[in-house]
Order: structure tokens, then sequence, then C-alpha cells
């Protein structure tokens, strides 16, 4: 019913999840509550094109909203300084050698004052699905430091960006455009930025209609929830 949404229990199918027309408008895009974070029932809500995205202290929390931000991988947009950067600073970008390392920057409260939604129930679950051959962090070094970095789930053709974290200028930049990089090498054709900012922006992201977007998700993942291990 539109004006509601629906509570999951841990028990009930990973295919439990409402149509995701039936998200509210106001908090835009929310769809679910409750559940769990196994890695079928998350892996059931990426190829929907749902999301988890809780505070503690609150139950799961399931989204799908409209608009959604997209970046087309051979879209992002660098700069003349980050061109710069990529070529002068020094940095090293690697792919999946501190998963574990990214996660936690990620949700460091150092890093973000304002609170952050990657709980420790969370970043199991996303060890989980890194283990599983899923989640997959590309990561900027520097002087064998690690200094940026970011993450997120591969499905079929499709990578879903989940966050970012940078310690040095434009670290986090450089691991997104080797994210980019790699992606057009293996032939994926979409990045979901999930919400739009004006950093996302300014990096080429765009705003498409939700329904836009799962027509998308249909083309590009379809059934293959196989996962793709990174080497």
């Amino acid at each position: 019913m539109k004006g509601s949404i629906v509570w999951l229990s841990e028990h009930d199918s990973p295919q439990a999840f409402p149509p995701v027309d039936q998200a509210l408008s106001e908090p835009d895009g929310l769809l679910a509550a409750g559940g769990d974070l196994s890695p079928a029932r998350l892996l059931e809500a990426y190829r929907r094109g749902i999301f988890p995205w809780y505070s503690r202290g609150q139950p799961i929390l399931w989204w799908c909203p409209d608009p959604r931000a997209v970046l087309l991988p051979h879209e992002m947009k660098v700069s003349r300084s980050l061109a710069k950067s990529i070529r002068n600073r020094g940095f090293e970008t690697r792919i999946d050698t501190a998963f574990r390392e990214v996660l936690r920057y990620c949700g460091s409260p150092e890093l973000r004052p304002g609170g952050t939604w990657l709980s420790p129930e969370m970043r199991a679950a996303y060890m989980r699905l890194h283990k599983l051959g899923y989640a997959h962090s590309v990561e900027t070094w520097l002087g064998g430091r690690l200094v940026g970095g970011l993450y997120g789930i591969a499905l079929g053709r499709v990578f879903f960006g989940e966050s970012m974290f940078t310690l040095e200028r434009d670290a986090s930049k450089v691991a997104l455009k080797r994210l980019c990089d790699e992606l057009i090498a293996r032939g994926f054709e979409i990045i979901d930025c999930q919400m739009a900012t004006s950093h996302l922006i300014s990096l080429g992201a765009r705003l498409i209609p939700r329904g836009q977007f799962i027509e998308l998700l249909q083309t590009h993942i379809g059934d293959d929830l196989a996962p793709q291990p990174w080497h």
C-alpha cells in the first residue's frame, strides 16, 4: 500500500521485497524495513536496485530512490588537476588488497564527524560478500601507505558503489578513475551511485528515472548472480 512500508522478518525469503514502485516519496525511496544482512538477501536487493542504509539503533532500512544517480564508466570527468595528480604525485592503485582497511576508513567516525551508517554489522556483511567474490575494493596508495579508496558490489555488468574515503587530496578520485578503467576493460556498463551529491555530479554522475535504472539492471544483470573474483 502506498504510504506505508513492508516489514520483513529475518525468516522471510530473500525475494520478499515489494516492488520498488511502492517506495515512499517521503523519505525518498524508503521501501522496507527489517530482514537481515545475509548474502542472499543483499544480493537479491542489489539485483532489484535496492540497498540498505540505516543508523545504529534503527532496524535495517531498505531504499530505492527516484531518481537514481549513476555514472557510466567512460563518462567520468577527469579535470586537469586530477590528471596532473595521477601523473605526478606517485599514487599507486591496487584492487582487493586491503578490503577490510577500506571498510574501516569508510566507516571511521574521525573521517565522518557527522556520523557513519557503516556499522560493525554492515562491515561484517560486506566482508562476507568480499570473501564470496562479490564485493571489491579499489585502493590508492602513496609511499606504501593506504591514502584513499572505495568499495562496492559487482553483479553482472553493474558495479554498485557504496562508499569512498580519502586521506590525501585526490586519492579517492584516483581510485574512482582506476575503477572506471577496470570496469571498461571488464565490459561493465554502469556504476550505481545511489543518491546524487555535488561531488559525484562534478565527476560525471547523472540522475535518471528509477524505472529506467531498473530496466538497465534487468538488461545488464538479469538473473546472473555469479561472483566475479577480481585478480
